[in-house]
């Protein structure tokens, strides 16, 4: 028996007991779920997570970026109010 063959037998298997039993169904949903879940939020902290030193570096961009348009905007205000 190759192993293709036994795969297919062990997830025939489950699409019976899926099919057959509700339970089994809903409880596949909820493990299919919290693993969607679980990927997402590992995703989330990999890419907002501050000791990563990319974040580091795109998070002291943006700051960066934002303290020129915050210091223009305050120079043509004393320019225009004196």
């Amino acid at each position: 028996m190759t192993p293709q063959y036994l795969w297919l037998l062990v997830f025939g298997v489950c699409l019976y007991v899926i099919v057959t039993d509700p339970n089994v169904a809903k409880a596949f949903d909820y493990v299919l779920r919290l693993a969607k879940t679980k990927l997402d939020y590992r995703i989330w902290w990999l890419k907002n997570d501050p000791s990563n030193p990319i974040v580091k570096y795109l998070l002291y961009r943006k700051n960066l970026k934002l303290a020129k348009e915050l210091k223009a905007k305050i120079d043509r205000y004393y320019e225009e109010n004196k």
